[in-house]
Formats: structure tokens, sequence, C-alpha cells
């Protein structure tokens, strides 16, 4: 299970947990507007139609006037697909796998090369005439000459090199493209974890302002029977210092959803303003996420596109053993020449043409080809072991993630049983002090437990919700199942 980052206290500091209900009544409360309304995950494998929405979750629906925007989590998935730049780096890595496909095809076609020459030239001799008295006299000539080839060269068999590195060049690829969706997958549950790290956050800040509201109106209550003098001065000391503690609480709050927001807006990877607020959503049961371990094992391994990765670099691996091995023996190949050499390029009878077969062999090379060969070998068992270590990890990964969710749907449980308990609490300690047979301690203990009971329950909402997008990517599924509120 993710740990949001929430802090309970039991002490008389109250914590920022729990759920939203009360407009703030201090200037450090944001001004109220109205957000979705929130639902609770479900608790039994089948999603239900019409989710029950726990109180300190429905109370998460006053906003900041200023969050105009609303994200959905579809919204948030979709820019994490556009914008993260690990994804676009996945995608630059598949697109060069690929084209290194296409550099090995290119050995089974012909290679061709052709080349061109104009040469211009003068020289100068001189000559003695044979008039007595005359100079000597010089004689020039100009030069002319072109060249001009066209040679191809074609393989022919080469037994199994250049078609082992093409089949290796092309398993590597498939194991790139696996990758690829391994990143998206990883991508999506940074993204869904932090979404419901926002709505934790909400849920909480509007826990910090239901507490202060409740600690304002109590220090009205509290100052009016000093005043009469039916309450010692004390109980309005200690309800300042209650109030103080919320407005404490409600600071730290505000922080932790400002951030929460900044860090959702890092995993969809755009850079923009947190002027927005989130849509509450409930994550439906993953299907099969009671089946026992094994069963839920096997189809992690057939659907997760890390373990078809691992698959797709040893098959590439074990050609490039066989390829490596080929190194001993020879290639043929076949390859002609077209040339013209004259003063004139269009003079056919300085036209010729040849052509051959060449057979290649490497008899001796100090062993070089026996020390590569041992090294692909290494390279091969060295991947077979990073497949078992995988095997290993995926199923550590889906027994915690089915564990956490199997927990998460308990202590959901008994944290709506627990709120209903500390709120009943603060109800009958708020009767006991009005009638005069309680003191502001009991109260104050109240409260601090009904806060703490709720942000309980937002915690095991939200744990609920990210426990489940965790299940999902260890089981290898890119959908999950939510149902909007609102």
């Amino acid at each position: 299970m993710r740990a949001l980052p929430l802090t309970l206290s039991l002490c008389v500091l109250p914590v920022v947990a729990g759920a939203q209900v009360a407009q703030p009544a201090t200037p450090q409360a944001q001004a109220p507007a109205t957000a979705p309304a929130t639902q609770a995950p479900a608790t039994t494998p089948q999603a239900p139609a019409k989710p029950v929405t726990p109180p300190a979750v429905q109370q998460s629906l006053t906003m900041s006037a200023a969050e105009g925007r609303v994200i959905t989590l579809a919204d948030a998935e979709a820019a994490a697909r556009q914008y993260q730049p690990s994804l676009r780096s996945a995608q630059a890595s598949t697109d060069a796998a690929y084209a290194r496909v296409d550099q090995s095809f290119s050995s089974f076609l012909p290679q061709v090369s052709a080349n061109a020459g104009y040469t211009l030239g003068t020289s100068n001799r001189a000559v003695i005439q044979n008039v007595p008295g005359s100079d000597t006299g010089v004689v020039s000539n100009s030069t002319r000459r072109f060249s001009g080839s066209i040679a191809a060269n074609q393989l022919i068999y080469d037994f199994g090199k250049t078609s082992g590195r093409y089949n290796a060049s092309k398993e590597s690829a498939g194991a790139q493209e696996n990758s690829q969706q391994q990143v998206l997958q990883d991508a999506l549950r940074n993204v869904r974890s932090a979404y419901f790290n926002v709505l934790t956050q909400k849920a909480l800040l509007g826990v910090a302002r239901e507490t202060l509201q409740s600690e304002e109106a109590r220090l009205n209550q509290v100052n009016a029977s000093v005043q009469v003098g039916s309450r010692p001065e004390i109980d309005l000391l200690q309800q300042r210092t209650a109030k103080a503690n919320a407005q404490v609480a409600l600071i730290r709050a505000q922080n932790a959803y400002a951030t929460a927001k900044a860090q959702l807006n890092q995993t969809m990877g755009v850079e923009t303003a947190t002027d927005y607020t989130v849509q509450d959503v409930t994550v439906a049961a993953i299907p099969g996420e009671d089946e026992v371990l094994d069963a839920l094992v096997k189809r992690a391994l057939e659907a997760r596109p890390d373990v078809a990765a691992r698959e797709r670099q040893i098959s590439a691996q074990e050609s490039q053993v066989k390829v490596t091995k080929a190194g001993h023996l020879p290639s043929l190949s076949a390859s002609g020449n077209l040339s013209d050499v004259g003063a004139n390029p269009f003079n056919d009878a300085t036209l010729s043409a040849q052509g051959g077969i060449q057979l290649s062999w490497a008899l001796f090379q100090g062993g070089l080809v026996n020390a590569q060969t041992r090294e692909a070998n290494a390279n091969l068992r060295d991947l077979q072991a990073q497949k078992d270590a995988l095997r290993q990890q995926v199923r550590l990964q889906v027994e915690q993630a089915r564990l956490n969710v199997a927990a998460t749907r308990e202590a959901l449980t008994a944290a709506d049983e627990a709120q209903v308990n500390a709120r009943e609490r603060l109800r009958l300690a708020e009767g006991r002090y009005r009638a005069g047979v309680g003191n502001i301690i009991e109260v104050s203990d109240a409260q601090v437990a009904f806060t703490n009971a709720a942000a309980q329950q937002v915690q095991a909402t939200y744990d609920l919700a990210t426990s489940r997008a965790e299940l999902a990517r260890a089981l290898g599924t890119v959908e999950l199942t939510t149902l909007a509120s609102g």
C-alpha cells in the first residue's frame, strides 16, 4: 500500500484529515465553491450501481472559487499519454529499434555504388626549328579524360549470419515495444496514485475546515458561558488554544493539497498552474481480485509487457549466439562492375564490364570467434537469470497488491464505524458541556478523536483506490474501471 503524505495525531493538536462540509471561517481558509460529490470505493468484487458516499468524503464538496477547472482521472491519464517525457523517450527508443531492423534487412539487398570523374589538362613541349636563325618553338597539347563505373555486390549465402542478425534485431525491437508498454503502465500507475493523493488531501482539507468551524462556534459558546459566570475562565483559554491548533492544521492542509496537485502535474508531464480541482471517483473492484494467488500470478505472467520483453530479449540473444558461432564459416557473394574510361563517355568502344563470385573465409582469427561465442553465451545466461528474478518479482508484487486490497477493504469498513462512533461521542460531549455536567477537556478530546476518525476514513477510502490501481499494474492491466461521482 502506498503511503500517502498524512500524519495522524492523537494529541490535542488535530491533524489535517477527514471530511469536508463547512465553509472556511478564517482568512487562512479559501473561499468555498462547489466540487463534485465523492464516493467511497466498492468493498466487494462487483462495482455497485450507486456507491455509498462516506460522510467524511461527502464533506469534501467545498472548494476554492479560484479552482474553476475540473480535471477527471481520464483527463489526467490522457495528458500523461501525450506529454509525459518518459513515454516520449520510450517511443523514440522503439522507433530507433525498428530502424535497426531495417538496417539489418538491408544486408539482404544488392549493394550498388557508382563513381565518375572528368579531367582536363594541357602539356607543353619545346620544338627546335630547322631554319637557321629561328627561335625554338613550343607545341601545346590539351588532354581530356573521363572515367566512370558502377559496381554491385550481392550476398548469396553466409550460413545464417545475416539472417540471424535480422532475426535478433526484430526480437530486440519487439522487446523494446513491450518495454514501452511497461513504461506506459508505470506512468498511468503514477498518475492514478497522484490523483488519488490529491483527492485525499482535498478531503483532509475539508476536515481541517470543519474542525476550525466547530472550534470557532464552540469558542463563541464558551465565551458567552464565561461572561455569565457559568464556566471558569480556564475553559476560554483552553478553547482559544484549540482554535489556534485548528488554524495551524488548516494551513498545513492547504499546503499539502497544493503540493499534491503540483505532484499530479509532474506525473502528467505538464507545466501549468494548479488552479483546478479533481473529480472524485470510485475505483471498481479488479476482476478476480479475490482469486487465489497462483491464478493471479498466472494472469500477470501472461499479460505483463515486461515479462514479454524479457522473453523476446532471450530470443534475440539466442539468435546472436548462432550468429557468433557462424563466424567460423565462409560467406559467398557475387559482384559485377561496369566501367567506361576515355575522352568521350559516349564512346561505346571504351565501355567494359566484368563480374564474378567471391568466397570469403577467415580461416584463423586468433581465437576471436571462440571468445565472442563465450561472451554471447554468458549474456544469454544472464538474461535467463533476470527472467527468473522477474518472475519472482511479479509474484511478490501481485501478492502484496492483493493483500493490500483485502486489508484496505477491511480498514475502510472499520474506519466508517469509527467515524460514526466518534461523531456520536462528540455530540454527547457537547451536550454534557451545555448541560453543565461535562468539562471543556472532555469536549476537546472528543473533537480530536472525531478529527482523527474522519481522517482515517478518508485515508482508507483512497488507500483502497490506490491499492486497486497497484493491483491492476501488477496484473499488467492498463484500464482501470472507475465510476465518477456527481
